[in-house]
């Protein structure tokens, strides 16, 4: 299998791989000389991942409330197309410019804060000098090897700021993430997996169980896109797909649950029919 890890994975994903099936054999390939002189770099695709796959998890969970709420008052299908592409395209827009303004709102905040530090070691650069070491004391190195240390880092403008960044503001920036596709990848995400609960009134016209069983169809499609996005999360986080995929098939079904409750509730106690 190791061939395979070496045609199509970086070295990261190779040593992650590793780690997680604790593969010695493995781990040295990630390691090979090969590897460590390669250019570190980002696959353009995995930068947007996570607004991806959450996009794509509240769209699902959100339409499909709309779906069983609806379903669960009792009313006329038709509404579910007409609340469920008003909220599936209204809360995508929503979600995406919220994503657009925290990702733009961090990123301006940390090119200040690094403006800040740039100007600091290009105007007082005894006293950020003394900063580094401070900080490195902290975490034990002393003597010869703090003045190295210090010195090697002090030599370099940009390795300067980098360290001041990362060790007094805990700031670490990614330039290479733009707010608008991140923003663009969010809708998207949003809008294709949202749509999954709505397919069997779109096509019930077309295909007969869906229009016989419209909302026990649409239930089947949402539940499996719910596993199969949450199991896509593993390539975010370490969580087994099949835990993933459990997880947000529950949250979904609990979101639905109530929806559906609610719907009955309102038509039961209230007597509301359309």
């Amino acid at each position: 299998m190791h061939w395979f890890f070496k045609k199509t994975k970086s070295r990261v994903e190779i040593a992650r791989e590793a780690f997680k099936k604790r593969d010695k054999k493995l781990h040295k390939l990630a390691h090979s000389e090969k590897y460590i002189k390669e250019e570190p770099h980002k696959i353009e695709q995995g930068k947007y991942i996570g607004p991806a796959v959450y996009g794509a998890s509240d769209g699902i969970v959100t339409t499909f409330a709309v779906v069983a709420g609806v379903a669960g008052a009792n009313l006329d299908p038709k509404i579910v197309l007409i609340l469920g592409f008003a909220n599936l395209f209204a809360d995508g827009f929503s979600m995406a410019v919220g994503d657009y303004l925290s990702s733009k709102s961090e990123k301006d905040y940390i090119n200040s804060e690094r403006a800040r530090e740039l100007w600091e070691v290009e105007h007082f650069p005894d006293a950020e000098r003394k900063e580094v070491e401070e900080i490195y004391k902290r975490k034990g190195v002393k003597g010869e090897k703090l003045k190295l240390l210090v010195d090697i880092i002090t030599s370099d403008k940009e390795l300067w700021v980098d360290t001041m960044m990362k060790e007094e503001l805990n700031l670490l920036g990614d330039d290479e993430v733009s707010p608008i596709k991140s923003a663009l990848v969010t809708f998207f995400s949003f809008v294709i997996a949202g749509f999954t609960p709505l397919i069997a009134y779109v096509f019930s016209n077309f295909v007969p169980f869906f229009q016989t069983y419209k909302f026990l169809a649409a239930s089947i499609i949402t539940g499996a896109t719910l596993f199969t996005v949450g199991g896509l999360r593993q390539l975010i986080t370490d969580v087994k797909w099949y835990i993933g995929g459990l997880e947000m098939l529950l949250v979904g079904g609990a979101s639905a649950s109530v929806a559906f409750l609610i719907g009955f509730i309102l038509r039961t106690v209230f007597g509301i029919v359309i």
